[in-house]
């Protein structure tokens, strides 16, 4: 589903927050099992579930969401009601959420919370947000060959669909996949998908994906960490799989509304640009494999010369130093994150030791 995270300038939600969740991986190799489902569902294979999953029977959907998450992330300042603050309360904590999706490139997401209800639009190219508390409106075209609609890399996902995307990207020949048995999740038969990291170093231990029995949508991801604490968990608890009237999909700025029209990057484009000169190196460096990589880079400018915003999240992280350099530190219970003085950046869902090697390649 769509996101507008895209368009989020805050580096403190897209470095920190995600990285439990992104995991820099490749390949498609597996270990799979099987496992005998409940008697009302048949019994399938691992791969062929993983299968399913990449084209679910599915032409619209619209339901409710139950939300949990907790990353360990320091708390983040609160100044200022713009559009994204409810989506940010979505890094901690239980929320509700309401979804609505419809193919080809339609999705819409309502979040309620202190500062009111927040509105994430997807229709076609256009991507609409809109606070009912500020009466800001956001709204951005997506390039042609853009899928405003598939879910952004950096966020924390707000439906079972964007979760299962980030989980299956993490699927490699470090990866053990099975079949548990049968379970219920707003009131409809799934098979749930397990998968598990071989190497036991990694803090995320665990990832469960309930899969619809009949159309094959995920209906609940679960993601846990060391010592079993849930670490992020959404999943339905109300769905319907009936296509939404367009009408849902159209959105009109309701009088009164401050508009600001933002700009998508065009990543086609740009990859295409690095291709052609070839004096763009890769940013991102990666050191290990599955779900012990570390990714390292060069910190992104908003990073290396932070805000107000993101200085006062920096400041409550410790400060520690090796052979590495020195830096702040941030031990959250899914990833870690090291935010060097010279300016470097290593994440991933390791613990900081993992990382001080890795900078010291």
């Amino acid at each position: 589903m769509g996101d507008m995270a895209l368009l989020d300038s805050r580096p403190a939600l897209r470095w920190f927050a995600p990285a439990a969740l992104v995991l820099v991986v490749g390949g498609s190799s597996l270990v799979a099992t099987n496992a005998t489902a409940d008697p009302k569902l048949p019994t399938v294979s691992a791969e062929q579930l993983l299968v399913d999953l990449q084209a679910p029977k599915v032409d619209g959907l619209s339901g409710t969401v139950r939300q949990e998450a907790d990353l360990g992330l320091p708390a983040l300042p609160t100044s200022g009601h713009g559009e994204s603050t409810e989506f940010r309360s979505l890094l901690s904590g239980v929320h509700e959420l309401r979804v609505w999706y419809a193919v080809p490139g339609k999705s819409r997401v309502a979040v309620t919370g202190a500062y009111g209800e927040t509105d994430l639009i997807t229709n076609g190219t256009d991507l609409w947000t809109w606070s009912s508390r500020t009466k800001a409106v956001t709204h951005a075209t997506v390039p042609d060959h853009e899928d405003p609609a598939a879910p952004a890399g950096a966020d924390v996902p707000k439906t079972p669909q964007e979760a299962a995307a980030k989980v299956l990207a993490a699927v490699d020949p470090s990866t053990t996949v099975s079949v548990d048995s049968a379970v219920d999740v707003a009131g409809r038969a799934a098979y749930e998908l397990v998968l598990r990291p071989r190497d036991t170093r990694s803090l995320l231990t665990e990832a469960r994906i309930a899969v619809d029995g009949e159309t094959r949508s995920p209906l609940r991801v679960q993601i846990f960490g060391r010592d079993q604490r849930t670490v992020l968990d959404v999943g339905y608890t109300a769905v319907t799989f009936t296509r939404p009237e367009d009408s849902t999909f159209e959105f009109t700025p309701p009088p009164g509304s401050v508009v600001t029209e933002k700009t998508v990057p065009d990543h086609a484009a740009s990859r295409g640009e690095r291709d052609e000169t070839q004096d763009q190196p890769e940013a991102v460096t990666t050191v290990g494999t599955g779900w012990t990589a570390v990714a390292v880079r060069k910190a992104p400018e908003g990073v290396a010369a932070p805000g107000e915003e993101l200085q006062g999240m920096l400041d409550q992280l410790p400060k520690e130093s090796g052979t590495w350099g020195s830096g702040r530190v941030l031990r959250g219970n899914a990833f870690s994150a090291v935010l060097t003085d010279d300016g470097r950046m290593a994440v991933g869902a390791v613990p900081p030791e993992l990382l001080y090697q890795a900078l010291e390649r």
